[in-house]
């Protein structure tokens, strides 16, 4: 296949909804760890003809960012010497009170950038300026983080900093097997073609379940849940990549060593799920100068949650929006009570957008 459309074909995606069909004998459940992912199969209805039960997982970096770390950032754009940037997708993510747009709206120096590195020119261009970073996302988006705190320190730009808060998978998958049943994942192939897939091997043997490498697109999903169902059949428990196209096994070693030069690994709290063990990414002790949140006195920030949100769960994959009693009604894209339902990758949003609603 080499065009796109190529990968939305319906009658290939017949057959494999076919085959899927022909080979389970029983309802398995297979969690997508990928908001994109999330957002193709709900959209196409691809958890409606398939015979298995699909299983949102945490696969949103924007929502799984802390509460505390949004009113961080907050508090940080407020300052009048800062220019705050960050990727569009942040700005409409509430915190205890309010959102980054808003705190624009009032007049905070909040720009979006699409790069980075966009953010390292600003303050070369703004030397009078404190110019800040808000550096999120799983490890997809880490080497390009990692490579803008590089440049800032190789040119010495004192006025450069970063709010960093990276998650990583595989700690979260292990996670949701120690609390949860699931019996097969699919890994999201874009990460995978950053870190490859030798992490998600021990996962496979130790939990005993199939990790299939997927792509994004409606016939990269069936043909994942189909590799995961005939593994699930045939009783095996391994690592596949269906995603050939984008993903080799050892991933991007250059990639991977811009980030292991800039970060370390740390214990990370996930929004709505809470602490996990070596699940996250910081500014490595040679870049510590470099972390916004010392650097402006926010680490002390804390917040909670509003209690009619009930996200944790939908992160988790033990509920789904449909049963949550704020969805559609106090909790819509417009007026988000969590960053499920604003997050373009949120599970929220991509029912909302497709216009699923409760059962009567």
């Amino acid at each position: 296949m080499r065009y796109l459309d190529e990968y939305r074909d319906p009658v290939l995606a017949r057959r494999l909804i076919t085959e899927i069909r022909a080979a389970a004998t029983r309802e398995w459940s297979i969690m997508e760890v990928c908001g994109g992912q999330t957002h193709t199969i709900v959209r196409q209805g691809i958890d409606e003809l398939v015979p298995v039960r699909m299983v949102h997982g945490p696969g949103c970096p924007v929502c799984v960012t802390p509460l505390e770390v949004i009113d961080r950032a907050l508090a940080i754009a407020a300052r009048p010497e800062v220019i705050f940037t960050s990727f569009g997708d942040m700005l409409r993510v509430p915190g205890s009170v309010t959102d980054l747009l808003s705190a624009k709206a009032r007049g905070a120096d909040v720009r979006v950038v699409y790069s980075p590195l966009d953010a390292v020119r600003l303050a070369r261009r703004n030397p009078g300026r404190e110019v800040v970073f808000f550096a999120v996302g799983f490890e997809t988006t880490a080497p390009a983080n990692a490579m803008a705190v590089l440049k800032a320190a190789e040119e010495g730009l004192a006025n450069f900093s970063m709010l960093v808060s990276h998650v990583l998978v595989p700690p979260a998958i292990a996670a949701i097997m120690e609390s949860a049943t699931v019996d097969a994942f699919l890994a999201a192939g874009h990460v995978c073609a950053v870190m490859g897939w030798t992490e998600y091997e021990p996962l496979a043997e130790k939990y005993r379940v199939p990790i299939v490498v997927t792509g994004f697109e409606p016939l990269d999903l069936l043909e994942g849940i189909l590799m995961a169902v005939r593994q699930l059949e045939e009783g095996r428990f391994a690592v596949e990549n269906q995603y050939a196209r984008a993903v080799r096994r050892t991933g991007n070693p250059a990639a991977q060593g811009a980030m292991r030069r800039a970060f370390s690994v740390s214990d990370q709290t996930w929004r709505g799920i809470g602490p996990i063990p070596a699940s996250g990414l910081v500014l490595a002790p040679a870049f510590a100068s470099f972390d916004a949140a010392v650097r402006f006195g926010a680490l002390g920030v804390t917040a909670v949650e509003d209690p009619a949100c009930i996200a944790g769960e939908i992160l988790r994959g033990t509920r789904t929006p449909l049963q949550c009693a704020a969805y559609g009604t106090r909790c819509t894209p417009r007026r988000p009570l969590g960053a499920p339902m604003v997050s373009s990758e949120g599970t929220c949003a991509a029912y909302f957008n497709a216009g699923r609603e409760p059962q009567p």
